[in-house]
C-alpha cells in the first residue's frame, strides 16, 4: 500500500518500485547506499544534511511526501497502460484497382495468421493499416475494430503507449548500450519490479532463438541480424505491454520459427506474420491470401495440410542442415 511506504524499509521498497531510482535522481538526493536499506523510508530521508538539502532549495519535511507522491503517480501511469483486448478485427476496403474486399476476419489473444502472397503483393500495407488502426482513411480503405468497436483516436496516435508492436525484416540498434542495460532499461521504462528476473528470461529465450549465443554484456550494436531479432522478440514477449504483436518475415532472421511464434502465443499476444515460408504459413491456423494490395481469401488450415505439415518441416530442417554445412565448408 502505497500510504505505508514512510514505515517500509528502504530494502522493500527498491524492489517493490525499481523506479524510484528516477526520484533521487530527479531531486538530486542521494540514493540510499546498502548499509541504509534496513532504514525505513522516514528514517533515510530523516538522516540526511537538512543544510545540503536546503542549498538545493529541499526542506526536508516534505521530502517523504514528495516520494510518495511521486509512487502514486507513477503507480497510476502504470496502471493506464494496461490493455484489455479481446479482439482485432479487420474489415476489408478495396485493392489497387479499387476491387472490394469482401472479407472480414476476428482475432483474439492467442490466435496465429499468417499473411502470404508474393512480392509487392501488399503484406506489408496489411501489416501497416493494422499498425496504424486504420479507419478508412489509408489506401486501401481498410477499418481495424478493437473489441468490436472503433478505437478510441489517443490510442491511434499515442507515441508512449503503443497497441501494436512491429518486428521488421530489419533491426538495427543505434544505442551505446550492452545486451543488459538496454533490456534494464526498457523493463525500468516500463516499470517492471522483477527485472533481474526478467532479465534473466529474455536472454535465455534469446539464446534458444538465436543460433549464435548472446551475451549480456555484448554491445546491441554487434549483434547480428539473427541475434538483434531473437532479442526483441523476447523482448517483446516478456516486456511489451502491446498485445499485438505483428512479425516482418521471420525466416530471414536466421533463429528458429517455432519457438519464436510459441514464445508470443504463449504471452497472450495476437500475432499476425508476413511470410513467404510454406511451413510457418501452415503452422497458423488461418492464412491471408494477399493479391493485386487486397486480401484476395482467407483459408483455414485444413487437416490434410497439418498431417503434412510434419513432412515439410523435416524436409525444411534437412536444407537448413545442407545450408549449414556449405556455409562452414563441410562435407554432405
Amino acid at each position: 500500500m502505497i500510504n505505508a511506504i514512510p514505515n517500509e524499509k528502504i530494502d522493500k521498497i527498491i524492489k517493490s518500485y525499481p523506479y524510484c531510482r528516477d526520484f533521487f535522481e530527479a531531486m538530486v538526493v542521494d540514493y540510499p547506499p546498502k548499509n541504509k536499506y534496513q532504514l525505513t523510508v522516514k528514517e533515510y530521508f530523516d538522516s540526511l544534511d537538512s543544510y545540503e538539502l536546503k542549498l538545493k532549495g529541499i526542506e526536508q519535511e516534505n521530502l517523504v511526501s514528495l516520494f510518495v507522491s511521486f509512487l502514486e503517480n507513477m503507480e497510476e501511469r502504470q496502471k493506464s497502460v494496461q490493455w484489455n483486448i479481446e479482439s482485432l478485427t479487420i474489415i476489408g476496403g478495396q485493392n489497387k484497382y479499387g476491387e472490394r474486399e469482401n472479407v472480414s476476419i476476428c482475432l483474439k489473444p492467442g490466435d496465429v495468421v499468417s499473411i502470404v502472397g508474393p512480392t509487392g503483393s501488399g503484406k506489408s500495407r496489411l501489416l501497416g493499416d493494422i499498425e496504424w488502426l486504420a479507419q478508412g482513411d489509408t489506401p486501401t480503405k481498410r477499418k481495424i475494430l478493437i473489441n468490436g468497436t472503433i478505437p478510441p483516436q489517443s490510442w491511434r496516435f499515442s507515441i508512449e503507449h503503443k497497441l501494436v508492436a512491429q518486428l521488421s525484416q530489419n533491426m538495427n540498434f543505434v544505442m551505446d548500450l550492452s545486451v543488459e542495460e538496454f533490456i534494464k532499461m526498457h523493463g525500468e521504462s516500463r516499470m517492471i519490479s522483477d527485472i533481474e528476473e526478467k532479465t534473466r528470461l529474455i536472454l535465455e529465450k534469446a539464446n534458444e532463438l538465436a543460433g549464435e549465443e548472446i551475451s549480456l554484456d555484448t554491445p546491441v550494436t554487434a549483434l547480428s541480424g539473427g541475434q538483434s531479432r531473437a532479442l526483441m522478440i523476447a523482448d517483446t514477449a516478456f516486456l511489451s505491454s502491446s498485445p499485438i504483436v505483428l512479425i516482418d518475415e521471420i525466416e530471414n532472421a536466421g533463429i528458429d520459427r517455432k519457438i519464436a511464434i510459441s514464445l508470443l502465443v504463449t504471452n497472450e499476444k495476437i500475432v499476425l506474420i508476413a511470410t513467404h515460408d510454406p511451413v510457418l504459413a501452415l503452422s497458423a491456423e488461418r492464412r491471408m491470401v494477399i493479391k493485386n494490395g487486397g486480401i484476395e481469401k482467407i483459408i483455414e488450415t485444413s487437416r490434410n495440410e497439418k498431417e503434412h505439415l510434419h513432412e515439410l518441416e523435416a524436409l525444411n530442417q534437412k536444407l537448413m542442415n545442407y545450408r549449414e554445412i556449405l556455409r562452414t565448408g563441410g562435407s554432405f
